[in-house]
């Protein structure tokens, strides 16, 4: 155990796990099959002065916006609002801190550090500044005093990487607006219409804004900004999601397959976004999300054909992931992300006849992954865009990329000045990079999985490999990167599921050959919700 339980620790078992429990707190409660999700669809409102919200009701329809006053919640209604931001002094200068214990491209190895970081005895919290972060829980480490212990007790035990954020802040943006020549203040705000229906936009005569079904509300999130969250029910969600993550015109089956982990995905992930008090963003960090925007018929007939259908694996919800285009072949859970692997995702050959045998042409021999990238032609994504790519860069590209993705994780060497060689050290039995070392000036670097492509500018995957340029004066110049597919690879490629659904495979087909083992499910009021 990192921390002894001291007194200080059994304070906190006292104030997080109170003793006393009704007997209503004790019983089950049924699951709404169709629940309300907080969507977070403008975050860091605030982050500019010059940010602003336009909320427009339908026509013939009304906003009715609800806020908290001095005496009494108050109401008020209208057709248009624009929200600003404006500066309010602080009485006092106040000092904002917190543990920041590890920074990730991706949600799946921050959850997993997190889990490394609970097993030694710390509270920890999930948020997404701008990088996925784990911090130390705030609720918890409270107090000035608090939080320089834990750094001074990590740095004791030979954690370098954890860092305390300070800001001394002498003002904070607040959102206001003004309806019948008053200027209301507030820091939260809720719109809701009769129709259930508002227009977002950011700008004036913006020619394309977003249309959201059910309320919205704005709230503060945990970096001293604001969140546009969209509550809405599921089914609602979903016809903002499948559009926008697959497209309108693939054939049914494969929109269908979207559709069933497009819900999945979300029922999934209801606690990502725990520290900021909603559940998911509308950008690829989640799913794409843009409300009602622009809904189709093809896509609203996949969600209801589908309605209520889940992928489960033992009876449990999946992690439903998928992605763009796989290159020939997915990946398996731990070639791209730590942590648990996940029985149902392992890479497969993506194409619908047996043209590679893994088990017989293991990819992670360089020679056969060579081999295997020049194949082009049997596989579901042939012919299409990105199923191969070759970028080439210059050693000074690659440093500058680098030194700026090392300062950005607080990791060390982020001020060396050249690179010297890149190589591939490991790769996975799918091909897929797990590690690459960087010679530089001042030490050889390490770079594995999912972090490569926040690493190094060119690869839209980890399915590559590198080959030297040189100069005129055979001076190492840079590496071109030679690669298939774009995306994580993990799950289901999309643009595979068009050729199969083509083929007349049902979307059940489609995924279960993209999640082997795995079970297509009616939704049920037990079934648990989030990770």
């Amino acid at each position: 155990m990192l921390f002894p339980k001291t007194l200080l620790s059994l304070f906190y078992f006292i104030l997080l796990f109170p003793t006393s429990t009704s007997a209503e707190e004790q019983q089950p409660q049924a699951q709404n099959t169709n629940p309300t999700l907080k969507i977070g669809v403008v975050q860091h409102f605030g982050q500019k002065p010059t940010d602003q919200l336009i909320l427009k009701a339908q026509p013939g329809d009304h906003l009715t916006l609800k806020f908290p006053s001095p005496q009494e919640n108050k109401q008020l209604h209208t057709e248009t609002v624009i929200l600003k931001i404006g500066v309010q002094p602080l009485p006092e200068p106040e000092v904002e801190e917190r543990v920041v214990l590890s920074t990730h491209r991706s949600y799946e190895n921050a959850e997993e550090d997190a889990q490394k970081w609970r097993s030694l005895g710390l509270e920890v919290e999930l948020a997404q500044p701008d990088r996925w972060q784990v911090w130390a829980k705030r609720s918890v480490y409270n107090t000035p005093l608090l939080r320089r212990w834990l750094i001074d007790s990590l740095q004791a035990q030979g954690h370098k990487i954890p860092r305390l954020e300070t800001q001394v802040l002498t003002q904070k943006p607040i959102p206001y607006w003004t309806a019948a020549g008053y200027r209301y203040n507030r820091n939260q705000l809720e719109i809701t219409t009769p129709q259930n229906v508002i227009q977002v936009s950011q700008k004036p005569n913006d020619p394309q804004p977003l249309v959201y079904g059910g309320s919205l509300q704005l709230q503060p999130d945990a970096y001293g900004t604001y969140t546009l969250v969209n509550n809405v029910p599921l089914e609602t969600y979903l016809r903002g999601v499948v559009p926008h993550e697959i497209g309108a015109w693939p054939p049914d089956a494969s929109i269908e397959a979207q559709a069933v982990l497009a819900r999945t995905y979300a029922l999934r992930n209801l606690r990502r976004f725990e520290a900021d008090n909603y559940h998911l963003c509308a950008n690829t960090d989640c799913q794409v999300y843009k409300g009602l925007t622009e809904v189709y018929p093809s896509t609203d007939q996949a969600i209801n054909v589908t309605k209520g259908l889940v992928l489960t694996y033992n009876n449990q919800l999946t992690d439903a992931v998928y992605f763009s285009t796989s290159g020939g072949v997915t990946a398996n859970y731990n070639d791209i992300w730590n942590g648990e692997p996940r029985p149902y995702l392992k890479g497969v050959i993506d194409a619908p006849n047996k043209i590679w045998d893994l088990s017989q042409q293991n990819l992670a021999s360089e020679p056969n992954f060579r081999r295997f990238m020049n194949l082009q032609k049997g596989f579901n994504e042939t012919g299409e865009f990105d199923f191969r790519w070759r970028e080439e860069t210059t050693l000074e590209s690659m440093a500058a990329h680098l030194r700026l993705y090392l300062k950005r994780r607080n990791l060390p060497h982020s001020n060396f000045k050249t690179i010297q060689k890149v190589e591939i050290v490991e790769r996975s039995p799918t091909g897929r990079v797990l590690k690459m070392t960087v010679t530089t000036d001042q030490a050889v670097l390490e770079i594995s999985k999912d972090e490569i492509q926040s690493a190094f500018l060119p690869p839209i995957s980890t399915l590559f490999y590198i080959d030297p340029v040189f100069n005129p004066n055979k001076t190492l110049k840079g590496y071109v990167f030679v690669g298939g597919g774009f995306g994580h690879g993990v799950g289901m490629s999309q643009t595979g599921s068009y050729n199969l659904a083509k083929l007349g495979w049902s979307n059940e087909q489609i995924l279960r050959f993209y999640f082997p083992g795995t079970q297509l499910q009616p939704l049920n009021s037990v079934m648990p919700f989030g990770n």
